[in-house]
């Protein structure tokens, strides 16, 4: 079981992001649990997302591809998906599979939110 914690933040535009904070490890034992939470905020609650892996020290190529899922069903339907906060040990996986030119990665959380419209108005 994967502890994933959830936030709501409204932007000054006015629209509604979801930040999500799982926490422990984003593997093949927890993944689908992650993939599920996506699934179900960007289809019930709002198509921006934020997801904050502060707290994830390890990621697998599960973890990464349910990420992957994350941004697609996003981009379905014309949302946002960010990733802030990398944790260290989890940044080499990112690299390695060259999967942090793939994603829009922000140092901070703030920052991700302040982003800006450019990829949640289109």
């Amino acid at each position: 079981m994967i502890h994933i914690e959830q936030k709501t933040h409204t932007t000054q535009d006015g629209t509604t992001v979801i930040v999500l904070a799982p926490t422990g490890r984003l593997d093949i034992t927890t993944a689908w649990q992650f993939r599920l939470k996506l699934q179900e905020c960007i289809s019930k609650l709002s198509r921006h997302i934020v997801v904050n892996l502060g707290q994830v020290n390890f990621i697998d190529s599960s973890g990464l591809t349910s990420l992957v899922a994350g941004m697609r069903d996003a981009d379905k339907v014309k949302g946002s998906f960010r990733i802030c906060n990398v944790h260290p040990e989890a940044k080499l996986v990112f690299e390695v599979t060259m999967m942090d030119s793939v994603f829009e990665i922000y140092d901070t959380e703030e920052e991700a939110l302040e982003a800006g419209p450019r990829s949640m108005a289109t």
